[in-house]
């Protein structure tokens, strides 16, 4: 239990008229004699027939973060029909998410990061600023996507993330214009006000545990003279407190449970699960509908509309490229013929790095106790009856920004807090009482990539991020472990405090950390940027503003990988907040707008706190 625990609904006419209006053709042919012409032309209409009955006014690829939200906002309006493709199973059993706990029980969240069922499971290139480690990427491949998989963590970003979007060319993606979008998503527990959100469909609540290790950790960051912030998602991000995460009532709230499960009744709507799509259809520039094989059938389905990529920052350049839309010369390497030469599909890779800082615990209160067997069946079963106790958290409860040295603006350091020790991304138990707390640069320089290996949608992109490719981000995790240790060694650790695990007493010159980072350090699974929003004049752009791939027609890319930078934080409330905004402009809506809305910036950039 993570740190505890280790068919198409349709409502339309669909696929199977083509063939039976040809073989009534067919037919009449034989028995009334008509001649070859008259033949053809019924045969023409009967296939338009049949498209018409298999076409939709959207076909979202994707029933991941960004899908789920564009599907029920879309549906809203009973007159557009929409189609929703998964590659990925559902998130249910039979109906129900206790059959399912492994996706639902918040601290069950290490077991679908290392299972394939649910999840891409992709390997980056081995990196060479890293010792030529291969780094392991869990993407959610089923209901709700990555939403099913992640930590729940509900951070937000840094307002001026959004107003850099703005200058790098992404024209009313600011705060002022992104901040709505976030109010209009959330329901938070705490009621709403300038920031939160009162009555949107993903919930969103604080720990409940109080654990004496998360107390510990905040008044320790108060002792090293960083400040209390009561949101990190409001007025102020830097400086510590409770975390936001996206559980409610003791479940997982992924966007399956907030936007797809109320959506699924509509008419108008109809979603597939266990269907790949392969291939982008073009008429000329024209996206018409896409390619797809289920129960290793190859079909087709048409849009009338738009079709609308929403399967993350790997999938959705992947399925671009192939299609024919990326970098003319690499397609035709791959012998994928060319429909629009767009350089940018799959550059800008962008993540974020984090290592873990262990410490030993001196007392019994940590949560490997949890972790022995018949404490983990304890766990289980109160969850299974009330959806309560231990199994109901992530544990990942308080955290907290701060900035590495003087001059930098706004926090560019990000700290999780865990009573617990984690191994190889949860794959090794822990062995020991231990605490630690994964800490990383939130806006590193180094830039990756990714690419097709094959012309094969079966086969995995070649992923290359780049990691620690500049003296800059060497130097801000050594910073990283240097402002970590500070924290862990003020008082209010003192009554717990035993040895440290990671790095260790052996690691002190900047040397010796650096070969600690490329060793251990490992992405917090925040891939973004591949399909980057910007100007059409900038031709590292893949969307415009509106979230249109630049150089064709009826074709949109909505999730992460629109992203033009990084933000300063996990990624998943951002996702739902640009598919929200999509959404408005999908329908033709103005955007959303809240001028003037108050920000934290630090009395002095003089001193690094």
């Amino acid at each position: 239990m993570s740190y505890l625990m280790k068919g198409f609904k349709c409502h339309s006419p669909v696929m199977c008229k083509g063939a039976g209006s040809l073989f009534k053709a067919h037919t009449l042919k034989n028995m009334l004699g008509i001649n070859e012409q008259q033949f053809k032309i019924s045969r023409a209409s009967s296939q338009l027939s049949s498209e018409k009955a298999n076409s939709y006014n959207y076909i979202i690829v994707g029933a991941g973060s960004a899908g789920c939200v564009l599907a029920n906002r879309l549906t809203e309006d009973s007159q557009s029909t929409v189609l929703l493709l998964e590659a990925g199973p559902k998130d249910t059993l039979l109906g129900s998410k206790r059959l399912m706990w492994k996706i639902h029980m918040p601290a069950a969240l290490t077991y679908n990061l290392c299972d394939e069922k649910y999840n891409w499971y992709y390997h980056t290139t081995p990196q060479r600023h890293m010792d030529n480690r291969v780094m392991y990427w869990p993407r959610g491949r089923v209901w709700g996507g990555s939403s099913s998989l992640n930590a729940m963590v509900y951070i937000r970003g840094h307002a001026e993330d959004y107003n850099r979007w703005s200058r790098e060319g992404a024209l009313g993606w600011d705060y002022e214009h992104c901040l709505p979008y976030f109010k209009k998503a959330q329901t938070h527990e705490l009621g709403p006000d300038q920031y939160r959100g009162g009555n949107g469909p993903l919930h969103v609540s604080r720990g409940k545990t109080n654990h004496p290790l998360h107390q510990a950790f905040l008044e320790a960051a108060q002792q090293a003279g960083y400040p209390f912030t009561d949101d990190m998602n409001g007025y102020q991000q830097e400086g510590f407190g409770w975390m936001d995460m996206t559980i409610h009532q003791g479940q997982r709230w992924s966007t399956a449970s907030a936007y797809l499960r109320p959506a699924i009744s509509r008419p108008n709507f109809s979603v597939a699960e266990k269907t790949l799509v392969t291939k982008i259809l073009f008429q000329g520039t024209k996206c018409i509908g896409v390619e797809y094989v289920k129960n290793g059938q190859r079909k087709k389905v048409f849009a009338n509309k738009e079709v609308i990529l929403s399967g993350g920052a790997i999938n959705s350049p992947q399925l671009l490229m192939l299609s024919g839309i990326g970098n003319a010369d690499d397609l035709k390497k791959l012998g994928i013929p060319v429909v629009c030469h767009l350089p940018g599909v799959g550059q800008n890779l962008q993540d974020h790095l984090e290592v873990y800082i262990q410490q030993k615990c001196t007392k019994p209160i940590t949560l490997y106790s949890a972790q022995k067997p018949l404490n983990m069946v304890k766990i289980g079963l109160e969850w299974l009856w009330k959806f309560t106790g231990e199994g109901a958290t992530a544990h990942l409860e308080s955290g907290g920004f701060i900035r590495s040295e003087p001059g930098v603006p706004y926090p560019d350091i990000q700290f999780h807090f865990l009573p617990s020790q984690v191994i190889d991304h949860g794959r090794v138990a822990s062995t020991m009482e231990a605490y630690q707390v994964h800490v990383g640069p939130m806006r590193s320089t180094s830039v990756g990539w990714l690419k097709l290996k094959s012309s094969d949608p079966n086969d995995h992109p070649i992923i290359e991020p780049n990691y620690l490719s500049t003296e800059r981000d060497i130097w801000e995790f050594r910073q990283c472990v240097k402002l970590t240790r500070e924290i862990f060694a003020q008082k209010a650790f003192e009554k717990f405090r035993g040895p440290e695990i990671q790095p260790g007493n052996h690691v002190q010159s900047d040397k010796e950390i650096d070969a600690f980072i490329r060793q251990k350090a490992d992405s917090a699974y925040h891939p973004s940027c591949t399909c980057k929003m910007g100007q059409p004049s900038d031709n590292t752009a893949v969307v415009d503003p509106q979230t249109k791939v630049i150089g064709v027609e009826n074709l949109r890319v909505v999730d992460a990988s629109i992203m033009p930078s990084v933000v300063t934080g996990n990624l998943n409330a951002p996702t739902v907040m640009i598919a929200e905004k999509a959404a408005d402009i999908i329908k033709g809506l103005p955007s959303l707008q809240e001028k003037n809305v108050p920000v934290y910036k630090p009395k002095t950039l003089e001193t690094q706190r």
